[in-house]
């Protein structure tokens, strides 16, 4: 399995830890870094600087959100990036939701599915150094009625920047599966895999391809144990994190996360684990999450147990492991991500 992590721009580190630890962890072996943006710091702006600080790794949009931006501006960015990186940049894709994408932008989050496919369509014409012409339901360039004609960028065209997808739902797995290069996964559990898998193949037999034809990217936690006490400290802080992401990342009627860990067999608990949190009780609502939740989507265990994780991680067909490893401190973080490192390379 290749290897990744995920920062930010922005957040709970200053930019120069976050800059040392991309470096470092590069030093480290670290296949790729992706850059999310969520509601905080831009994501090409952070990339374009790692990219003049790295030499090896590969540096990805974790993802820039559509419909913040028009498909020919994505473009620009990606075409930018694996210039200014040579040749080290992935574009990955997201649709978001509806509270960043018309709560903080201000932008209809109507027909997701069909955004995000002429998204990518139009994305690859900008790419290729077509002259851009589609006419869309939530993309039509030229504006029709105006003065404009087709265009093409002026840059080099580079039609080969791979494009990932980041996707839960079924039909947008399928979509993933019919004309991404890779996917990027998160709420993962292996035992649960079909919940992803079956659509994602779905949309690979569609477009004539497999499952060696995407990369398969997921993302956990990362962290180690010494004993089964302090494992069980760790499972217990973690519950009301993923309380948030069962209840809280989202609206009362859209959580994809909800939905994502519905699909993988524990519709129940993340029902009620929603209800609690949207009235208003998140300790209630962290107490209904399981250790067996947290355990299965995350590499929280001893050594040993993390070992095992990643063997099941490799056989549901991972590609790449996403690491997010604990660490109250930098050096904490880069200690924690140098063993997982060192497993995944064991594991192969």
């Amino acid at each position: 399995m290749r290897t990744a992590t995920t920062v930010e721009g922005s957040g709970g580190t200053s930019f120069r830890e976050t800059l040392d630890y991309v470096v470092e962890a590069e030093k480290l072996g670290l296949d790729v870094c992706w850059v999310a943006e969520a509601w905080g710091s831009d994501a090409p702006s952070t990339l374009g600087y790692l990219a003049a600080r790295t030499e090896r790794l590969l540096l990805g949009s974790g993802i820039i959100q559509i419909g913040t931006r028009t498909p020919v501006a994505i473009a620009q960015a990606a075409l930018t990036l694996a210039d200014m990186s040579g040749g080290r940049f992935l574009l990955g894709l997201g649709p978001s939701g509806p509270q960043v994408i018309e709560g903080l932008h201000g932008v209809p989050f109507a027909k997701p599915l069909t955004r995000m496919r002429e998204t990518v369509a139009v994305v690859r014409q900008a790419m290729a150094g077509e002259k851009v012409a589609y006419d869309g339901s939530t993309v039509r360039i030229p504006l029709p009625g105006g003065e404009g004609r087709p265009m093409g960028l002026s840059t080099t065209p580079n039609p080969d920047i791979p494009i990932y997808l980041a996707t839960m739902s079924p039909k947008m797995l399928a979509l993933t599966g019919e004309v991404a290069d890779g996917w990027l996964g998160t709420s993962f559990v292996p035992e649960g895999s079909a919940a992803y898998f079956t659509h994602l193949d779905a949309g690979l037999a569609a477009s004539g391809r497999t499952r060696k034809d995407l990369d398969v990217c997921e993302g956990a936690e990362v962290a180690f144990a010494a004993d089964q006490d302090e494992l069980r400290s760790m499972v217990a802080g973690r519950r009301k994190e993923l309380a948030f992401s069962l209840g809280g990342m989202g609206s009362a009627s859209t959580n994809f996360y909800n939905d994502a860990y519905s699909r993988q067999g524990w519709a129940e608990v993340a029902a009620a684990v929603r209800e609690r949190w949207q009235g208003g009780d998140r300790d209630g609502a962290a107490g209904l999450v399981t250790d067996e939740m947290v355990l299965g989507t995350t590499l929280i265990g001893t050594e040993d147990m993390v070992r095992t994780r990643l063997g099941v991680w490799r056989d549901a067909g991972v590609d790449t492991v996403r690491l997010y490893p604990a660490g109250d401190t930098l050096d904490a973080k880069l200690t924690t991500l140098a063993r997982a490192l060192d497993l995944v390379r064991e594991v192969g």
